[in-house]
């Protein structure tokens, strides 16, 4: 038998992570290269792109920081174009770029806004980013990875895309009360209805397409939500960010061989009580 180690190795593969100078993009486009692959770190915010890609290099990696928009195809192929042309293929796309209250808290007037009251405008920029921005990502990649002959994409979903989300964790003793808007739960499930969209699409095609729903990763939140939010889990706890690494790799590599149109839920049991 051969060395199962072997099936996580991305030498000579090139991968392309949109929101990859976010929480979990940065982490995502790190490990990709120490299991051998280059990296183009895919951002809006180029500089902070660098910055994980001068990491990479500092580390013996290979990587390119890219400004992209994922709302605007243009820039997604304009984007997806130069990655290849640095590396001379685009075998994996993680789309990892989203808008997600609890990591960009200037978005969402503080997420005070009760469902009755959300404003179309935050609804509809955050369609454009979650959701259209994976569909234009995907619809950019595939012609590269179709010449090639192979591809990977892994969508980033959610636990809120597959249960709706417990408000209570947002209630606050003394203040206003705050949601998780709906826009999230939204989106996140439907980037699992375009996994398997793309998944049946390209069957028969070597490209395969799966999701990685994580639950709450820990940033920086206060100790009211993390003791609210961990007592939901059967691990008692929120995520480090960097425990979603591993997973991502699975399913970006050969480990992931026969595996397509799934999900893969990492949410320390969320889902399972």
């Amino acid at each position: 038998m051969a060395n199962v180690l072997d099936r996580f190795n991305m030498q000579n593969r090139t991968a392309f992570v949109t929101g990859g100078a976010g929480l979990l993009g940065r982490g995502f486009s790190r490990a990709l290269a120490q299991a051998g692959a280059a990296v183009a770190v895919a951002d809006l915010d180029l500089a902070h792109a660098r910055d994980v890609a001068d990491e990479i290099i500092q580390e013996g990696g290979r990587a390119l920081a890219l400004e992209i928009d994922v709302t605007h195809a243009g820039s997604t192929r304009a984007a997806m174009a130069a990655a290849r042309e640095a590396f001379g293929s685009l075998d994996v796309l993680v789309c990892s770029a989203a808008i997600d209250p609890k990591f960009d808290p200037h978005l969402g007037q503080n997420n005070q806004d009760s469902f009755e009251e959300f404003p179309l405008p935050q609804w509809q920029q955050a369609l454009d980013v979650n959701l259209t921005g994976a569909f234009l990502s995907a619809q950019a990649a595939a012609p590269h990875m179709l010449e090639g002959g192979q591809g990977v994409m892994v969508l980033i979903g959610s636990i809120y895309g597959l249960d709706g989300p417990d408000q209570r964790l947002y209630e606050r003793p003394n203040g206003p009360r705050q949601y998780k808007p709906p826009y999230y739960s939204a989106t996140k499930a439907g980037l699992l209805g375009l996994t398997r969209y793309l998944a049946a699409y390209y069957a028969g095609q070597n490209i395969r397409v799966n999701a990685l729903s994580p639950g709450g990763v820990f940033n920086g939140h206060d100790d009211d939500f993390e003791q609210a939010y961990s007592q939901r889990t059967m691990l008692g706890r929120m995520a480090d960010k960097d425990e979603l690494n591993a997973a991502m790799l699975f399913l970006c590599s050969d480990a992931s061989s026969y595996m397509t149109g799934a999900n893969l839920v990492i949410d320390g049991g969320w889902t399972a009580w």
